[in-house]
């Protein structure tokens, strides 16, 4: 087994090469120093992505990429595109690179007829819909591969299967992630750099009170960016590459917005109820009734400003057929095109306009928004509607604002009132591209493209500086647990109370050190090998580790079953502890809140439930595993230091409850369904849980009172008001999910520990399995909380964190409670909470 050193090194991932070296005298000599660069990086990388800026010529680095590797490995390649754009591939094979032009196919067969050509293309629904298997060939390109952001889509979904196993494959796109950060992974997971769910999980957080509202961890954003730039370059133009950037700086632009005001007139809602504005936020029914009633004025507003510059040539962008003939109707001279047009007319008229032969060009976006280069002979363009899909908007408007364009481009956006919230948005999303393409082109300007800097870079995250502060009853570490168990000595702790990572659930701290920065469950127990020897070593002969973990949801985008299912973790950890010499003794079960799971989860949503009950699960609870290190006298089993306690102080009735593994909150009577039909909803939670524990339990009556509750408005849809309280022996009910230190947190906004570990578990486990003035330990500190309740309970407290801020609090928690002798204010008392 590795040591620990070279475990937490081989966390470090960058993109591998699977290609070969690429001398640049073997390239083509028309290519610009930075398009040579880009292709010996991706030749060499064998599965890269090209995100560079419009115009700095990623067809001709596609085309030359795909030369290099069919001369070096043989075979054919293959390039697939959007429809309307194979006529650059052309122009640029013949007549830049001095290449045959690619042949065009549309199945198998003419594949199998083309067997001499060494570059093909198709187009992509050619590949989704079966007609042309990816496999057949030795390297494949996609070119404006902005296709593969959608996880869910068709496209992507059917992509990642075809094309996995591909030896060489390269997307290039100017418009990698428009929208969200996340999208750039599913780059990652088509050119198998790293798999989707488990990019995701290493690098993007969850919310906790949202399912799939997943952001960049604010301490992973360096690392995520590095990790991108080991297989994705993007550059700007050409100084990026440390090159001359003659003749690659972009024009003036300028957004002319023409507003048209509302009718009013018909700003009706569904039920014929007049509206003072239209709004095309309510539904996309009306947006789509704005578009329709507005279309001939936004027409007629084109006409003006086509009007108004008689000498320039126009772009007409429209998404509708409607639009097109109100448009070839209104402006005479209009040259216009449409999806079901045959396409080598359709291909003509789009040369045509884009070497100046035509003044006027009407086209869709789904048409002509990708691939097509209109810069030499026009600057204006118009777009006579907009939507909220800024992809396809950003796209369009560099086919005209681009390097290589002489003129100030011109860019006019029509829209009514009611639609200005969608022009915001798409402002919004701009600056959001900006911003991605800024941090992505200073890695690669301050690391180059060489992968080995950016693996050194990320090296630095590991390791922490130990800082030690004790007290009267504590000792608080900041530390990695492995480095500071190792140096404890044996048979020193006598109790240990930990609430371990999830495995790769959740990370803690910004280091290659914290368990949670691991890639699978296997990779977390990998590390979890080097502490639990030490944990076990430490404890004292006899004595008892109490381990709270949960276990964990997989959701169906990661495990490609489509239906989210659980991974039993905490029989996982079961097994590992057994494995390295702990006795399993026993099982806690704590329940959670169904209806708050599901709101992070939907994995047990009702509305699914009613469709198809086959796929609903269950809650998910923690549990506390009890494990025991066995005495040196093993006759009677006793510890070595046994865990006395006199009748007197351990009374029959604690030990009963106790032995059970069932404690009840306190209440003063037993309360009827008609009191619960009539409390604060504030109070129902707590009383119906009371009430059900007393009562003779009937699911029909259960259901019949959370349904009145319903009706009344009075059912909350982000907590549980009425869980049914425990009957079992090892279900413990009443732990108080508000009562954390993480509470205190939130009010002193500090930071949030995103799993703490309830006070009321850590109590009982301190007072069942200790002695007062012993050690506590707890590996994964936290805030504190294991130390805190013990020197509470009059024992020793052992609390080491790897995290700085959390360890800094727990550090805060400790000495406020030993400053003032105990006489600390409650968290119940910050929260008027009655107990």
């Amino acid at each position: 087994m590795m040591n620990y050193d070279q475990f937490l090194h081989s966390k470090i991932v960058t993109a591998p090469e699977s290609g070969f070296d690429l001398a640049r005298a073997d390239l083509h000599g028309g290519l610009k120093p930075h398009q040579e660069d880009a292709v010996i990086w991706a030749c060499k990388g064998g599965r890269r992505a090209l995100f560079e800026s419009f115009g700095l010529g990623k067809t001709v680095q596609e085309l030359e990429w795909c030369h290099q590797v069919v001369r070096h490995e043989g075979g054919q390649a293959l390039i697939v595109l959007p429809l309307g754009v194979r006529q650059e591939f052309t122009r640029d094979a013949v007549e830049l690179l001095g290449i045959d032009a690619p042949v065009y196919v549309r199945t198998m067969e003419e594949v199998a007829a083309n067997c001499g050509a060494a570059i093909l293309m198709t187009n992509y629904e050619r590949v989704r819909d079966g007609d042309i298997d990816p496999r057949a060939f030795t390297a494949c390109a996609l070119d404006e591969a902005s296709v593969l952001r959608s996880f869910g889509s068709k496209t992507y979904q059917t992509f990642l299967d075809k094309f996995r196993g591909v030896r060489y494959k390269l997307v290039a796109t100017a418009t990698p992630s428009p929208n969200k950060y996340k999208e750039l992974i599913h780059y990652a997971g088509f050119l198998e750099v790293m798999d989707t769910g488990q990019a995701l999980t290493r690098f993007f957080k969850r919310d906790s009170t949202k399912a799939n509202n997943l952001t960049l961890y604010p301490h992973k954003e360096e690392e995520f960016w590095l990790w991108v730039s080991s297989w994705a370059l993007l550059i700007v133009d050409p100084s990026d590459l440390g090159y001359d950037a003659e003749g690659y700086v972009l024009p003036e632009l300028e957004i002319r917005r023409h507003i048209l005001p509302n009718s009013y007139n018909s700003a009706e809602d569904r039920d014929g109820q007049l509206k003072i504005t239209n709004d095309v936020s309510m539904s996309l029914q009306e947006a789509a009734r704005e578009k329709r009633e507005s279309l001939a004025a936004r027409v007629q507003k084109a006409k003006e400003i086509v009007d108004s510059e008689p000498e320039a040539h126009f772009l007409l962008w429209h998404d509708l057929e409607n639009e097109r003939h109100e448009i070839v109707k209104q402006i005479p001279g209009t040259v216009d095109i449409y999806g079901t047009m045959d396409y080598e007319e359709r291909e003509k008229r789009v040369i045509d306009f884009s070497e100046g032969r035509c003044r006027l060009f009407a086209t869709k976006k789904s048409l002509s928004g990708q691939g097509c280069n209109f810069q030499k002979y026009c600057h204006r363009a118009i777009f006579v509607g907009i939507d909220y899909e800024f992809n396809d908007f950003i796209q369009a408007v560099h086919r005209v604002y681009r390097f290589l364009q002489t003129e100030k481009v011109v860019i006019d956006l029509i829209y009514t009132e009611a639609e200005d919230p969608i022009y915001r948005v798409l402002m919004q999303k701009w600056q959001q591209h900006l911003h991605l393409q800024e941090k992505l082109r200073q890695i690669v300007k301050e690391y180059g493209l060489g992968d080995q800097l950016a693996a050194i870079r990320m090296a630095r995250s590991i390791g922490v500086e130990r800082v030690e502060v004790k007290g009267k009853n504590f000792t608080a570490v900041n530390n990695d647990c492995i480095y500071e168990t190792e140096k404890m000595a044996e048979n020193s702790v006598d109790l240990i109370v930990t609430s371990i990572p999830f495995s790769n659930h959740y990370e803690y701290t910004p280091s290659y050190n914290d368990f949670g920065h691991n890639e699978n469950t296997e990779r977390f127990f990998q590390q979890m090998d080097h502490l639990t020897p030490n944990l076990l070593r430490v404890l004292k002969p006899g004595r008892v580790f109490c381990c709270h973990v949960k276990d964990r949801v997989l959701f169906g985008n990661a495990t490609g079953m489509g239906m989210p299912t659980m991974e039993p973790f905490h029989a996982q950890c079961i097994q590992h502890y057994m494995r390295h010499g702990f006795a399993y003794f026993g099982m806690i079960t704590v329940v959670t809140d169904v209806v708050r799971e599901n709101n992070q989860t939907y994995r047990l949503g009702w509305t699914e439930q009613c469709k198809d009950g086959s796929k609903m699960g269950v809650g998910c609870p923690e549990y506390i595993l009890l494990f025991r290190k066995l005495p040196t006298d093993r006759s009677k089993a006793y510890a070595d230091e046994p865990v006395t306690k006199t009748k007197e102080e351990y009374t029959r009735a604690q030990w009963q409850l106790d032995a059970h593994g069932f404690w009840r909150s306190s209440g003063d009577r037993l309360m009827g369904k008609e009191e619960l039909l009539k409390m604060d909803v504030s109070k129902l939670q707590a009383a119906y849980r009371k009430f059900s524990r007393d009562a003779v339990y009937s699911y029909e009556e259960h259901v019949a009172l959370a349904k009145q509750l319903d009706q009344e408005d009075r059912l909350p849809a982000t907590f549980m008001v009425v869980a049914p309280g425990s009957w079992t022996d090892q279900v413990w009910d009443d732990i108080n999910r508000m009562r954390t230190l993480n509470t205190n947190q939130t009010q002193n906004k500090r930071v949030m520990h995103v799993c703490p570990l309830q006070l009321d578990i850590v109590d009982r486990l301190i007072n069942r399995y200790s002695n007062p003035g012993e050690l506590v330990l707890d590996p994964f500190g936290g805030l504190g909380t294991v130390a805190l309740e013990a020197i509470k309970a009059g024992r020793k407290g052992y609390t080491i964190e790897l995290n700085n801020d959390y360890f800094r609090d727990a550090v805060g928690y400790l000495q406020e409670y030993e400053a003032n002798d105990g006489d600390v204010i409650t968290l119940f008392d910050l929260l008027g909470v009655e107990v």
